[in-house]
């Protein structure tokens, strides 16, 4: 596993692990700033995918206490995702009202993002919103080829679960999304692309 992802496991377990207490026990006493800014950073939601957290989306790389005040660390999805200065003020501000004034909110290119981190929870969530979930990002090694053919994905009908698709448009809504139609029930649903 690789540090990016031990981190990522690390706010996930220690975010939930921090409200499930506070959720069991209101009497206890406050809990430290580190647990309580985790906390806080969970809550914050994608803005183009609200049924998701920036912790669900794999997008909330860390969360640390640096000379005294809370610095988190956020990667976006892709370069130039419109999306990142809205996740940046969304965290900067839930951190504000978590009583973390002087909190800041870092972006990090490396490592890239894939779709391989959104959580297990993030993928049950985009299909209960209808969205099809992303298969497992591709490897490569090397120069990557570009081609202008659409990009083959085994997915299925997030209405009536059958394989039986066609791509519609290979942009939906946002640009990590692919429009799909499913040719059994034609329902029409989007997929996040594997990154």
């Amino acid at each position: 596993m690789t540090a990016a992802l031990q981190t990522h496991e690390s706010i996930i377990r220690d975010g939930r692990d921090d409200r499930d207490a506070r959720s069991a026990d209101a009497g206890s006493s406050p809990a430290e700033p580190l647990d309580r800014a985790r906390a806080a950073a969970a809550r914050v939601t994608d803005p183009e995918m609200p049924m998701l957290t920036l912790v669900d989306l794999g997008v909330l790389r860390d969360v640390a206490i640096e000379d005294g005040r809370v610095v988190t660390t956020i990667t976006p999805t892709y370069s130039g995702c419109p999306a990142m200065a809205t996740m940046r003020d969304d965290l900067q501000r839930e951190l504000q009202d978590a009583g973390f004034e002087d909190a800041e909110v870092r972006v990090s290119l490396t490592p890239a993002w894939t779709s391989d981190w959104i959580t297990e929870e993030g993928r049950k969530a985009l299909k209960g919103a209808g969205i099809s979930p992303p298969g497992q990002a591709p490897r490569h090694q090397g120069p990557v080829a570009l081609t202008l053919m659409p990009t083959n994905r085994a997915l299925t009908c997030t209405l009536c679960g059958s394989a039986n698709v066609k791509l519609s448009s290979e942009f939906g809504p946002t640009a990590c999304k692919a429009m799909y139609q499913c040719l059994d029930c034609l329902e029409p649903f989007q997929h996040v692309k594997e990154i």
